[in-house]
């Protein structure tokens, strides 16, 4: 008579490892199966590194040195002189102090007026609603330069702005000439191209935004101001963050071209900001060293103040499932 034995438990545990290992596949058959994604991100990492993270550390290195860009002309190392002048320069802090005049009166161009509008076109009905928004988001489609062309003609002491004003017995005024009202008139003209971009943003979030909060506060009893006060307004709250993102890290380079073309920073540096003075320092002056400092020097500063920005924007999001 024979007895069937059971296996001993080191023996099956050994036959279900084989087992495994047999049905695994081989690491280089993960490594294959797991490649296909990243050479999607190949091309866009591959630019960014070339045309971000490249010059970036070239700049860094730049600071450090005295160089006119010529090829022909040796690099001087002078260590952290070039930081020095950034601090004591007096052109620099001038035009740190224009930039943060930009930003803060591009604020209310680029956030509480687009809001207002998105607000009112919203209640419009479709095909006028449309074209109004059309109309509004209509100049930031046209080129800067063309818009520079048109509005130094419409701002020249001849031009159609001073002929108001004379029919109205006032003197005709020189807006791109004089250090009081250059500064206004750049940034007259960058809240006009920027507005419709910035209330075409918040009506994307208007719409991203549930009917059925409004409604259920209107059940409650609560009128069309407190609705937009404690409803609409905080659940828009993300959005308004990132235009005021975008007008702190944007303003200066959607004014560029404005001033290269209508005052070149004048006059006497009365309108010019910290973009338009580093590509002076770079390219008209050649003092590559002193402008990567300066570079370096603003992006830091620039880069906190988006970090606090985005921080605040993650704390105060709240996402309509």
């Amino acid at each position: 008579m024979f007895v069937e034995l059971a296996a001993p438990a080191t023996l099956l545990a050994d036959e279900g490892r084989a087992a495994v290992q047999a049905a695994r596949p081989s690491l280089a058959r993960r490594l294959l199966a797991a490649t296909p994604p990243y050479l999607y991100l190949l091309p866009a990492l591959a630019c960014l590194v070339l045309w971000t993270y490249k010059p970036l550390v070239e700049a860094v290195q730049l600071s450090f040195y005295d160089w006119n860009l010529l090829p022909t002309s040796p690099m001087t190392y002078v260590g952290l002189d070039k930081y020095r002048q950034v601090f004591t320069q007096p052109s620099l802090r001038n035009a740190a102090v224009n930039t943060v005049v930009y930003v803060v009166l591009l604020l209310p161009f680029s956030v509480v007026l687009p809001t207002v509008i998105a607000l009112v076109t919203r209640r419009l009905g479709g095909r006028s609603r449309d074209v109004y928004r059309a109309l509004v988001f209509t100049p930031i489609l046209v080129a800067p330069v063309a818009a520079a062309t048109v509005w130094r003609w419409l701002l020249d002491p001849t031009g159609l702005s001073n002929q108001v004003l004379g029919a109205f017995g006032l003197a005709p005024h020189n807006w791109l000439r004089e250090e009081s009202t250059a500064l206004l008139a750049i940034l007259a003209i960058t809240a006009w191209s920027m507005c419709g971009f910035a209330m075409l943003i918040v009506s994307a979030g208007l719409t991203g935004i549930s009917g059925d909060y409004a409604e259920a506060a209107a059940i409650d009893g609560a009128n069309g101001w407190q609705i937009l006060r404690w409803v609409t307004l905080p659940l828009l709250r993300t959005t308004l963050l990132f235009l005021v993102l975008t007008t702190v890290l944007l303003s200066g380079q959607w004014s560029f071209p404005l001033l290269d073309t209508l005052t070149q920073g004048g006059p006497a540096d009365s309108s010019t900001n910290v973009y338009y003075l580093l590509w002076e320092l770079g390219f008209r002056n050649f003092d590559s060293g002193l402008a990567s400092a300066a570079g370096i020097v603003f992006f830091v500063v620039f880069g906190l103040i988006a970090a606090v920005l985005v921080k605040l924007a993650d704390r105060f999001s709240f996402h309509d499932n």
